[in-house]
């Protein structure tokens, strides 16, 4: 029988925390101990409610730990590279939330000690590896059912939750602006599923509608980028209200060759309840599946890639593909108003 993977949690910042454990533990992992270090004692109480049984431990005997074979974070944006660095030196695969850094040095500097140890960086985008609407269209598409993906359309809405965010959040240097911090998710989107291994930001642009007196902040923004083969257009913001029965509406459309899918990850506004909606036409017909029960991979596959050293979860080099992109599109984008 093969021993159970252990796993330390560090960087308690944001609650994306709480789903990469609770995953990696259904999966059969084992957390060896979590850091209690956190800029947000929210963060911190909401994962002791869930993980009553898993014990704090000083992280530096974490990352020396030799039975910790994986690390995980959710730290401040800012922080994740050294602490993926650190791990990954200490002889640990690595997976953090998003955005994975905030300045292009960062991405140099993690790809640069990944080849040197042969570690595993792999960057959780909770809105294709924790939405089984994902899941479906992954094996929709991989079946040919729209033909060849030659356009998405990637939309990323947030509810702000202003009273209960911390300092950090309104930091442009913490998080690294809004489409370095939300549209990663999309961008990540749009390489996998039109199989493209780079792409080109075309245009970009931010905004600050609504909160002028943190004028750092940003709460609206849009890419436009192509691939050899496909193009995409995202659109991320803090604008859902707080009516709107789920945080955001998030909402993914894949344009194909022979047909499209639309997929309404979190809620069908007006319509059916519950999340992991997935519509579908092509020349058989059109017509809805309910993608709630379909099984997520993502963490299995992260599981057996650090087992048999292989890119099954995650391309190489995906990670730091998307990230790249994102900071690039936030460097050059155009202000709004």
């Amino acid at each position: 029988m093969t021993e159970p993977l252990r796993f330390a949690a560090i960087g308690l910042d944001h609650r994306h925390i709480y789903h990469m454990v609770g995953e990696l533990l259904a999966e059969g992992a084992v957390c060896a101990g979590f850091c209690p270090e956190t800029s947000d004692p929210r963060v911190l109480e909401g994962f002791r409610e869930r993980f009553p049984d898993l014990a704090p431990v000083e992280r530096e005997r974490l990352f020396d730990d030799p039975s910790v074979n994986i690390v995980l974070s959710a730290a401040i944006p800012r922080d994740r590279p050294g602490i993926a660095t650190r791990a990954m030196r200490a002889g640990k695969d690595v997976m953090v939330d998003k955005p994975g850094a905030t300045t292009l040095d960062q991405v140099e500097a993690i790809g640069k000690v990944a080849a040197e140890t042969g570690r595993i960086f792999s960057i959780c985008f909770s809105e294709r590896f924790i939405v089984r609407a994902c899941e479906a269209a992954t094996r929709l598409v991989e079946a040919g059912e729209i033909g060849r993906v030659v356009q998405t359309v990637g939309l990323g809405p947030h509810r702000l939750n202003r009273p209960i965010r911390p300092g950090w959040f309104f930091e442009h240097a913490a998080h690294g602006g809004i489409l370095v911090d939300i549209a990663s998710h999309q961008i990540d989107q749009f390489l996998f599923f039109t199989g493209a291994e780079d792409a080109t930001i075309v245009s970009s642009a931010v905004a600050n509608h609504n909160l002028p007196d943190v004028p750092d902040f940003e709460d609206y923004g849009e890419i436009l980028l192509r691939s050899k083969d496909a193009s995409g257009f995202i659109r991320v913001d803090w604008f859902t209200p707080d009516g709107l029965d789920a945080w955001g509406d998030g909402r993914l459309f894949l344009l194909g060759t022979e047909g499209y899918i639309e997929l309404r990850k979190y809620i069908d506004i007006a319509g059916r309840k519950g999340a992991d909606h997935l519509f579908l036409s092509n020349g058989k017909g059109t017509g809805h599946i309910d993608a709630s029960g379909e099984p997520l991979t993502y963490f299995r596959r992260f599981l057996d890639d650090v087992r048999e050293r292989t890119a099954t979860a995650m391309p190489e080099g995906h990670a730091l593909t998307v990230t790249r992109l994102a900071i690039q599109a936030q460097a050059a984008a155009s202000t709004v108003g």
